[in-house]
C-alpha cells in the first residue's frame, strides 16, 4: 500500500469532531418513565452544573417518554411544563410511549388496551390516583375516565412535541434514524419506534445522533451515536449529556 494510501486510510478512521456553536450549552435528559424523584433530582444536578459553564443560551432537550411504567407519570408532565422558566429554550420529543398516550386519549378502547399494555396501566393509574377505581374499571370505562383526568393543558403539552432537534454537529431523536436516509427525510415511526436497524449501522448519519429509547447499562458513547437511556424506571438512574463547544459530558441521578 503506497503513502497517499495509508494516508487516506488513517484519516478515514480519524473520529469525526462535533461541536456545537460558540455561546450554546446543552443538556439532553432520556427517557425518565414516571420517575420524578429522579427527574427532579437530575435537574438540580444540571442546575448546579450550568453554573461551571459560562455560556450566552442553555437549552434543554428531553428525549421523549416522559410517562409510563414508572409511578408519577403526571408529576414528570408538570414538571415539563414550567422548565421553560428555567432555560433558554426547551424542547421536548414525542416518544413511541408518548404516540400511544395520544392514542389512548382520543377515547379508542383498542388504543388505550395496547398503551396499558407497553406500560401506560402506570399512567392511567397516576392519572386517576384511585387505585381501586382502576381495579374495578373495564377497558371501556378506562376507555371513557383517562381522558377526563388528564388535565388539557398535559394533553396539548404531549401533542405540541417535536420529533427532531438539531444543534450544530448533534442531532436529538427519541429512539434513531434510519441509516442511508437523509435527516430531513426521515419517518416519524423511525424517529419514534426504530431499534436494531440504528443500532447495529457504523456509518455515519449526517451528525452525532443522541438518542434515547433503548436501555442500556451505560451511555453508549459510538461514532455515529450517543445513547442515553439507562432505564431509569428500573435501575434507578437517570441520565443527562452535557454539550458545549466540542466537550461532552453525563450527569446522572440515582436513587
Amino acid at each position: 500500500m503506497g503513502f497517499f494510501s495509508r494516508l487516506r486510510k488513517a484519516e478515514e478512521r480519524k473520529p469525526i469532531k462535533r461541536v456545537l456553536p460558540p455561546g450554546l450549552l446543552v443538556y439532553a435528559i432520556g427517557d425518565i418513565h414516571g420517575r420524578n424523584d429522579l427527574f427532579d433530582q437530575l435537574l438540580d444536578r444540571i442546575d448546579r452544573d450550568r453554573d461551571q459553564h459560562p455560556h450566552e443560551e442553555s437549552v434543554l432537550i428531553l428525549l421523549g417518554d416522559l410517562v409510563d411504567r414508572g409511578p408519577d407519570s403526571d408529576k414528570v408532565v408538570e414538571r415539563a411544563l414550567s422548565l421553560s422558566q428555567n432555560f433558554d429554550r426547551v424542547h421536548h420529543l414525542i416518544g413511541n410511549h408518548e404516540e400511544c398516550m395520544i392514542s389512548a386519549l382520543s377515547g379508542d378502547v383498542r388504543a388505550l388496551r395496547y398503551f396499558i399494555r407497553i406500560g401506560g396501566d402506570a399512567t392511567v393509574r397516576a392519572y386517576l390516583r384511585d387505585n381501586e377505581l382502576y381495579d374495578n374499571a373495564s377497558f371501556e370505562e378506562l376507555a371513557e375516565l383517562f381522558p377526563s383526568h388528564v388535565p388539557p393543558t398535559h394533553a396539548a403539552f404531549l401533542r405540541s412535541g417535536e420529533d427532531m432537534v438539531r444543534y450544530g454537529d448533534y442531532v436529538f431523536v427519541h429512539a434513531g434514524v434510519r441509516p442511508g436516509m437523509p435527516l430531513d427525510c426521515q419517518a416519524k415511526s423511525d424517529l419514534r419506534w426504530i431499534r436494531e436497524e440504528f443500532l447495529s449501522a457504523t456509518t455515519e448519519f449526517g451528525a452525532m445522533v443522541v438518542h434515547g429509547h433503548t436501555i442500556s447499562e451505560k451511555v453508549e458513547m459510538r461514532p455515529n451515536r450517543i445513547g442515553i437511556d439507562t432505564g431509569a424506571y428500573c435501575s434507578g438512574a437517570l441520565t443527562a449529556l452535557g454539550l458545549e463547544g466540542s466537550n461532552q459530558w453525563v450527569i446522572q441521578a440515582y436513587c
